[in-house]
């Protein structure tokens, strides 16, 4: 059978990480890379043909940044076009999010095939960019009830698993990081809060985003390797992470006890408010604990001492084998 060429689009953090999953399902064909330029995004670009483009969101408007969002737009819809025009790929695969949403369409009017996974940060509605994208899809995924918005004509695939292993050996070590986009300063300042009062363990390492704040006396870096942050998280006890689906799974595969501090849209930290949505349905699996606040971070760090971590992960075999009769039927 003859090979397709098929590309794999995503945005930054769990979106990207996500398509990492699910390439067992194109496995036998020709596939390249369209995602922002992140750490994971330039790890990937040493494996595979990649493409970079600029990051682009809807919720930039929605925090008083309208130009910005419109100036990004313009160079990512050109971007876009260049590189579906060069590589003219017969399948798009894509996780998201509005990053990815001018190769989807300039995807359709080459004559890809599109095939749409919404993030399963959406728990409670599709995001923004199944909306808008979903119409012009050819294939439209869900990972959650409510992400399918009531529609019965959209397959559901629920990813998590809880695995059943014995625990890693852990050093007595709090990683806190703030994931690949955006500084969150808010996070950075409880952990240096609670380092101050004693209420860490022995070691704090902190990933704070460029330009993020850095407390004085608080072990910090700008940005890490992704080798250097699995590596971290192979070590860490307690992990503290903004509700990012990239920062929260590979955390609990490296069976850290996790603490989600969720970017708030009323405080300006994030487009909307889908990190509380993914953070509360794994706080009510007992995979994470939850903080909003100081005394809710003070009080979820007291509480790791003696609640037992659960590892858990993603488990993509159903949506890859899924895949792979859409992408067959498209040969």
């Amino acid at each position: 059978m003859s090979s397709l060429k098929i590309c794999l689009a995503a945005s930054g953090g769990g979106h990207i990480r996500q398509l990492l999953d699910l390439l067992p399902a194109v496995s036998e064909h020709q596939c390249f890379f369209m995602t922002e330029s992140t750490a994971l995004g330039q790890s990937i670009n040493s494996e595979f043909p990649t493409y970079f483009v600029e990051h682009v969101a809807l919720g930039q408007a929605r925090l008083g940044n309208p130009f910005k969002m419109i100036t990004a737009a313009a160079r990512n819809a050109m971007q876009s076009f260049r590189v579906i025009r060069r590589e003219r790929p017969q399948i798009i695969l894509s996780t998201g999010a509005g990053s990815m949403a001018f190769a989807m369409l300039w995807g359709r009017l080459f004559g890809a095939k599109l095939v749409l996974i919404d993030s399963f940060a959406r728990v409670q509605a599709p995001s923004a960019f199944a909306r808008i994208v979903g119409p012009i899809a050819h294939h439209r995924v869900a990972q959650s009830q409510g992400a399918t918005g009531g529609r019965a004509d959209i397959p559901i695939f629920d990813p998590f698993r809880v695995i059943d292993e014995p625990r890693p050996e852990k050093q007595d070590l709090l990683f806190a990081t703030v994931g690949a986009t955006l500084p969150f300063d808010r996070l950075v300042a409880m952990v240096a809060s609670a380092e101050r009062r004693g209420l860490t363990p022995t070691r704090v390492l902190a990933q704070v985003g460029e330009g993020g704040a850095m407390p004085e006396g608080l072990d910090a870096v700008a940005a890490m390797t992704f080798d250097r942050i699995r590596q971290t998280l192979k070590d860490a006890d307690i992990v503290v992470c903004h509700a990012g689906t990239g920062s929260l799974i590979t955390a609990l595969q490296a069976g850290c006890h996790v603490i989600a501090v969720p970017r708030l849209f009323e405080l300006r930290e994030h487009y909307d408010d889908h990190q509380l949505e993914i953070a509360g349905a794994l706080a009510e699996r007992g995979l994470v604990q939850v903080a909003r606040n100081q005394a809710e971070f003070d009080a979820a760090l007291l509480a790791a001492k003696t609640r037992k971590a659960t590892m858990a992960t993603t488990d993509p075999q159903a949506l890859i084998g899924f895949l792979r009769q859409v992408i067959g039927g498209d040969r």
